[in-house]
């Protein structure tokens, strides 16, 4: 349960980073909210998943999922250009997330 819990948090991550960039700043109230929601549920799922699975593991995979989806967010939505270099790095994010799991 503990893994299922850290990868939906990891996803929240890369939906609260990309409220925070169309929030401007605070100034617009949706993505604002959407950020405050998102922050909470992505950081109460890091604690709990915490509780059961190594810090240094957990945090990890945490932040991998989220800077690759908010990536590979912001270029399908055309806010970040494509590119192939930055689609192998997003890869070795990937399988490095991955490498950890199974390692652990």
């Amino acid at each position: 349960m503990a893994w299922f819990v850290l990868i939906i948090s990891g996803m929240l991550e890369a939906v609260w980073a990309t409220a925070l960039s169309r929030s401007e700043g605070f100034t617009r109230l949706w993505p604002s909210v959407i950020f405050g929601v998102a922050l909470i549920l992505s950081m109460g799922g890091l604690a709990y998943a915490l509780r059961s699975l190594p810090v240094g593991t957990a945090y990890a995979i945490w932040v991998g999922i989220g800077a690759a989806l908010t990536v590979i967010y912001a270029m399908a939505t055309g806010a970040e250009t494509f590119s192939v270099v930055k689609v192998l790095l997003i890869l070795g994010i990937v399988a490095c997330v991955v490498g950890l799991k199974l390692a652990h």
